[in-house]
C-alpha cells in the first residue's frame, strides 16, 4: 500500500478513490432522504446531484469533522491557547481551572470561583 501512494499511479487513483466516494456518500444521503423524509413531511424526492449538493452544504456549514474534543480544536488554536496559558500567573490558571471545571461538570457540586483581588477589593 505504501508503495502505491509513492509511485506515480497515486495521481490517478487518488482522485478516482475520492471521486467514487464523494458519489457513494451522495447515493447514501439521497437514498435517505428519499426514504424518510418524503413519508414523514411529504417533500419531494432528490437526485443525486442534489443529494451531493445537500452533503457538501452541510460539510461546509457543519465543518469537515477536524477537532473537536479529543483533539483539542483546530492546531492554530492550540498554540493560541497554550500561549495564553503560558503567560498566566499561577493565581490566574487555577482560578481558569476552577471556572472550566464547574462550566464542564454542572452536574457536580459547582465549585467556588476565587475572585481576582485588586487592592484587597474583591470584583464582582
Amino acid at each position: 500500500m505504501k508503495k502505491l501512494f509513492r509511485s506515480k499511479m497515486r495521481f490517478v487513483l487518488i482522485p478516482i478513490i475520492a471521486v467514487a466516494f464523494i458519489f457513494l456518500v451522495g447515493f447514501l444521503v439521497m437514498h435517505l432522504w428519499n426514504y424518510t423524509l418524503p413519508a414523514l413531511f411529504g417533500v419531494g424526492a432528490i437526485n443525486i446531484w442534489q443529494a451531493i449538493a445537500l452533503f457538501l452544504l452541510c460539510k461546509i456549514l457543519f465543518g469537515f469533522g477536524g477537532g473537536g474534543p479529543k483533539r483539542g480544536g483546530a492546531p492554530w488554536r492550540r498554540k493560541a491557547m497554550a500561549r495564553k496559558f503560558g503567560q498566566m500567573s499561577e493565581e490566574d490558571r487555577e482560578r481558569m481551572r476552577a471556572y472550566m471545571r464547574s462550566r464542564s461538570h454542572c452536574w457536580e457540586d459547582m465549585v467556588d470561583i476565587p475572585e481576582k483581588k485588586v487592592d484587597g477589593d474583591d470584583i464582582q
